[in-house]
């Protein structure tokens, strides 16, 4: 049996039981993993990510409540002076990471929605902070504002170091139709910035000035995933957003590229995601969903020989779509859909690898989510 065959009787046989094993039933496949689900914390309502400092994991939901775990431990509310947060539909406390150093110096970087003094949206900011204790954190510094924000449509907002020193903004166009194509608005971009919130100078269009300076690409539409793929010389970032009513998208990231999006006039949202004829050098998606969308979300590789033959695939959340798809990584990066896991759970908005090996997840349904844990039994 291919090891493609084996991934798809593996995800029929979660479908039917997340208790199930995930690899094939038959005994000369008995080294496969045999991965289950099991809750970590439950109660939650829209928690958006999820992150590590060590031992230490921290996570988010939307309205603006920050929680730490230690392993085999209750959570902990995280006290920390957050800005009044504009809530609302994808705008709220949103995407999470930790410093690559956050077990010895506790920083840890977060994106959220602000809310003017009227309770009226201002914009999206990056903030740093520092963990003090298990259940409080100091602010730091504020690294970027100004990121567009709308009504709450089209926020972004997902985070992830490729190095030490350098963090990466997804972005959302915020519903405006001339942000994507625009290097004077920080939406619809990915960003670069140092982790002390310094643009670096070799960035693509830092010559330009202004918000030019912190675009690493541009044309997109709602950057809601990155992901870093673990064990590549080239250190490959790769980001998944939200299609219309077609064409979801899984992309490789380079440097300076425009990816397409562009609405105008007004917000057309009949256009295609990569508008090769306005834009004939625009990059293509590595993957696309086609029609109808699925609502791509988080994304994070899987990595380690604790998984078998899902060692080394792209793992994607869906919200529509309810699931997580998984993707093998072509040599010319291309991605071929293999299976789709967890369909029992509603919507899920994030994955992530622990630092255990195992696959955590959170639900978005709106009450009584969750942070999961998939890993090999």
């Amino acid at each position: 049996m291919s090891p493609s065959s084996r991934l798809r009787l593996a995800a029929s046989v979660l479908i039917v039981s997340l208790m199930a094993p995930l690899g094939v039933a038959d005994t000369a496949d008995a080294a496969e993993p045999v991965p289950v689900v099991t809750p970590v914390v439950t109660g939650l309502s829209i928690p958006w990510d999820l992150t590590w400092a060590g031992e230490l994991m921290l996570f988010d939901e939307r309205a603006g409540r920050l929680w730490s775990k230690r392993p085999d431990a209750p959570p902990q509310r995280v006290s920390l002076p957050l800005p009044p947060l504009f809530v609302n539909s994808e705008g709220g406390l949103l995407g999470l990471v930790a410093d690559p150093d956050a077990a010895t110096n506790g920083y840890f970087y977060t994106c959220m929605s602000v809310a003017k003094a009227s309770g009226s949206a201002s914009d999206v900011q990056v903030w740093k902070w520092r963990l003090t204790s298990d259940n409080t954190a100091e602010k730091v510094k504020v690294l970027v504002k100004g990121i567009p924000i709308g009504h709450g449509r089209h926020n972004g907002c997902r985070l992830r170091f490729r190095s030490a020193g350098m963090l990466y903004i997804g972005t959302g166009d915020a519903a405006k139709g001339t942000n994507p194509q625009n290097l004077k608005s920080l939406g619809g971009k990915i960003l670069r910035i140092s982790a002390d919130g310094s643009i670096p100078r070799t960035n693509p269009f830092y010559a330009r000035g202004g918000n030019a300076r912190y675009v690493w690409n541009y044309g997109h539409r709602n950057v809601q995933g990155l992901a870093l793929r673990p064990g590549t010389a080239t250190n490959e970032l790769w980001s998944v957003e939200h299609g219309t009513n077609r064409d979801d998208e899984v992309n490789y990231v380079t440097k300076g590229s425009n990816y397409g999006w562009s609405p105008t006039p007004g917000y057309n949202e009949k256009r295609s995601m990569t508008d090769t004829r306005r834009y004939p050098k625009a990059k293509k998606a590595a993957w696309r969903s086609g029609y109808p969308t699925v609502a791509t979300s988080g994304a994070t590789f899987l990595s380690g020989a604790q998984w078998g033959d899902w060692d080394g695939m792209l793992a994607v959340a869906e919200l529509k779509g309810q699931g997580i798809l998984l993707f093998s990584v072509g040599s010319t990066r291309k991605l071929s859909r293999v299976a789709e896991i967890v369909t029992d759970h509603g919507r899920i908005r994030t994955v992530e690898q622990g630092p255990d090996g195992a696959l955590y997840f959170t639900t978005s349904n709106g009450s009584g989510d969750g942070v999961y844990r998939l890993a090999p039994g």
